[in-house]
């Protein structure tokens, strides 16, 4: 650990479609998450792991609870890495990595409370980072901020998309102005503008995670859920999302393409209610895993994300069951850049 910041020793957040030396995923290990649909959860995560592994390296974290059933069902293709954890949300609670333009590799940590204090534990989860990084043997700059990676997109060029809900959250950092919050992220994350959305999408426990929402698909490119259904609850709040982003510029002054993605209503799963989403994804070196949820919607989403990612294979996996928990692909997903870490 070091009291320099990143922006100090010239480290930023690259975009994630930029290349990743491994992608780390976190074996379900809290049963209370899923609601009675713990087996169906645990597929699900397989899905995913074995759909990235097409792509790039896995790792799994496995809690030494779990880590003997996440061998015997990842097979030996699969890195296990046993390291103690609450839960499965390593885009929330795992490192933000960095890179500099001479391809070294660090990692910022911020502070995790469990999306302003709603489990009970989650000691082991907030260390996540400390592990990865004396395990990886790589420089950690601590952040003075609750921040879960879910709460931002970047595009690597400077320029951090949020929303007001989720960073400006009392439940969060109820000492920090807007003001200074945009400063710690430009100390931490090496961004120069902040582009703030209103909302996230309704009945999230995140408290309206941008990448429920809204993302960076390229420079000057963003998705965006969009719904034409007045009916729908989240109707006002993506329309205004999407009017904010047309009317923001990003870091070198350029207008922001936007496009849009389709967003289902909410529905239900086994009687649970979720919000299925399709800005839930994750690009992986030369593909795209989404999530999918068995509705008519699926295949229009896929056919514009192959539109925005015309170089990279698209594939859905079925995430109704990781839906049930809170999240999707982008949730369980944390890319590590290409790149040599450098030393603490």
């Amino acid at each position: 650990m070091t009291a320099r910041t990143p922006h100090d020793d010239g480290f930023v957040m690259p975009a994630e479609w930029q290349p990743h030396d491994r992608c780390f995923i976190s074996w379900p290990c809290r049963e209370q998450t899923w609601f009675g649909h713990f087996e169906e959860a645990k597929r699900a995560y397989l899905d995913v792991i074995k759909n990235v592994h097409r792509f790039e390296h896995v790792v799994v974290l496995a809690d030494p609870s779990t880590a003997k059933e996440a061998r015997s069902r990842l097979g030996r293709e699969i890195e296990i890495l046993e390291i103690e954890l609450d839960d499965s949300w390593i885009r929330d609670n795992g490192p933000i990595f960095l890179c500099d333009d001479s391809d070294r590799v660090a990692m910022a940590k911020f502070g995790f409370n469990a999306w302003g204090n709603k489990l009970p534990s989650f000691s082991k989860d907030d260390y996540v980072p400390i592990a990865l990084a004396e395990h990886l043997r790589t420089r950690q700059y601590v952040a003075p901020m609750i921040l879960e990676g879910g709460a931002v997109s970047v595009d690597g060029e400077g320029t951090l998309l949020t929303t007001e809900q989720c960073l400006l959250n009392t439940n969060r950092n109820p000492n920090l102005t807007r003001s200074q919050i945009e400063h710690i992220l430009a100390l931490y994350l090496g961004v120069r503008r902040v582009i703030w959305l209103g909302k996230g999408v309704e009945e999230d426990m995140t408290d309206g995670h941008v990448d429920g929402v809204a993302g960076f698909a390229g420079p000057h490119l963003a998705i965006a859920a969009c719904t034409k259904d007045s009916s729908d609850p989240n109707f006002n709040t993506l329309n205004e999302n999407i009017e904010r982003l047309e009317s923001s510029t990003d870091a070198k002054g350029r207008s922001i393409e936007v496009i849009r993605l389709v967003q289902p209503k909410p529905r239900e799963v086994e009687g649970i209610h979720i919000t299925p989403g399709y800005t839930n994804h994750y690009i992986a070196n030369g593909g795209v895993i989404v999530p999918k949820y068995g509705i008519s919607e699926d295949e229009i989403a896929l056919e514009t994300l192959r539109s925005v990612y015309p170089r990279r294979e698209v594939i859905g996996v079925d995430c109704s069951y990781i839906e049930i928990g809170g999240g999707a692909v982008h949730c369980i997903t944390q890319q590590k850049p290409t790149g040599t870490p450098i030393s603490p």
